[in-house]
């Protein structure tokens, strides 16, 4: 059986490792190009031929006509999917419209990928959640997610954000003044509140909200390390001699 030959490009390399994941334990798809940039996307198009070329919607140094035209031409009628974690992009509404492209949000869960992907690749329409010609990109993940994320502690979204930078458990702990452990309890609440396994869809989730909300937390001042509120409860019933000092 033929596989269906994917070009997948993005500026964050933990979203490229975890597509690449996703479509790795299905047999029926190659990818035969993971591109962190515009130039390598390009050439990759030009001399690879992909079925399907999935794309940050974002991509900086190449404009999304300009990407579609490529794929029509050097990619000998590739298609093209738009990987979008911000929402009301009205150019790729309209692009999408006219059935130049299809566009998936970044929230779609790993099955929905490789349904669409099928799907486009035969020309059988799209899987329902992602858009198509007459069909609009949502303004706003799927409520039961937003929710799920509502549902994080502050803590517990800093911690999102440091493991969306590669940051290791031990790192995290470093950074927020807390030890491992408590990382690991913080990401186990984490995933069970977001319905998620790793690490890597977490980190792409957390690259998708930043997508969506440019306003981010901001961490405490260089230097100034904040204890976890556990480590400062502890404290404050030490001096108020609730715990007993421990041996020195």
């Amino acid at each position: 059986m033929r596989r269906i030959r994917v070009v997948i490009a993005d500026r964050h390399p933990i979203v490229l490792q975890g597509i690449s994941s996703v479509l790795a334990t299905q047999h029926d798809f190659a990818i035969v190009a993971s591109c962190g940039d515009a130039a390598s996307c390009i050439e990759a198009i030009r001399l690879l031929v992909p079925d399907i070329v999935l794309v940050d919607n974002a991509m900086p140094d190449v404009s999304r006509p300009d990407l579609l035209a490529l794929a029509n031409t050097a990619g000998r009628g590739a298609r093209v999917i738009f990987f979008a974690g911000k929402a009301g992009d009205r150019e790729l509404q309209r692009l999408a419209a006219d059935g130049a492209c299809v566009v998936l949000t970044k929230y779609a869960k790993p099955e929905m990928l490789v349904a669409t992907l099928r799907k486009v690749a035969q020309n059988q329409g799209l899987a329902s959640g992602s858009t198509g010609p007459g069909e609009e990109i949502s303004e706003a993940p799927r409520a039961g997610e937003e929710k799920s994320l509502t549902q994080l502690t502050d803590r517990e979204r800093q911690i999102m954000r440091l493991v969306s930078e590669g940051l290791s458990n031990k790192e995290i702990g470093r950074r927020l003044n807390i030890a491992d452990g408590t990382i690991k309890v913080h990401l186990h609440h984490i995933f069970q509140k977001l319905d998620i396994s790793n690490r890597t869809v977490l980190a792409a989730l957390a690259i998708s909200q930043n997508e969506q909300h440019a306003a981010p937390r901001e961490f405490a001042p260089s230097g100034l390390l904040q204890p976890d509120p556990v480590v400062r409860d502890d404290e404050d019933a030490k001096c108020n001699g609730v715990l007993p000092e421990r041996s020195r």
